[in-house]
C-alpha cells in the first residue's frame, strides 16, 4: 500500500507510515512533517521531527529491548503486536503495523525494529 499520490517509494517512507498509520493524507503529513522540521530545524524525515511530531499529538515512544539484535524482524513484530496501529523504526526505515500486518511498498518484514510508537 503506498499513500504517495505519485507512487513513488523512495525517501518517503516516514511518511508513508505516518500518513497510514494516522489515516492523513500523505500531502498533509508532508507539510506537517515540513513545519516540524522548520520548528526545530531540522530536515522532516529526521528521528527528532517525526518523533515530536508524534509524541505532540499523543503517541507514546517505546524502546524495544536489544536481547537478540539481529534475530528480531518487524516481522516478528507484527506477529506479537496483531492488536492496534504501530509505527516502528529500525534506524534507516519506519513501517506501519496495522493489526498484525506491516504495510510497506516492499517487504520489510526481515528489517530488524529498534523501536516503535503506539496510540492508546
Amino acid at each position: 500500500m503506498n499513500p504517495n499520490p505519485y507512487g513513488k517509494s523512495v525517501g518517503d517512507c516516514t511518511v508513508r507510515a505516518i500518513a497510514l498509520a494516522t489515516e492523513q493524507s500523505w500531502g498533509k503529513v508532508y507539510w506537517d512533517l515540513c513545519l516540524q522540521g522548520y520548528i526545530i530545524g531540522d530536515m522532516p524525515s529526521s528521528n527528532d521531527v517525526w518523533s515530536t511530531y508524534l509524541t505532540d499529538r499523543g503517541w507514546q515512544y517505546h524502546r524495544l529491548q536489544d536481547t537478540c539484535p539481529f534475530c528480531y524482524t518487524v516481522k516478528d513484530f507484527a506477529e506479537e503486536h496483531n492488536v492496534g496501529t504501530f509505527i516502528v523504526g529500525t534506524g534507516s526505515h519506519v513501517i506501519c503495523v496495522n493489526e498484525g500486518d506491516w504495510m510497506d511498498v516492499w517487504n520489510s518484514g526481515e528489517k530488524v525494529p529498534m523501536f516503535f510508537f503506539s496510540k492508546e
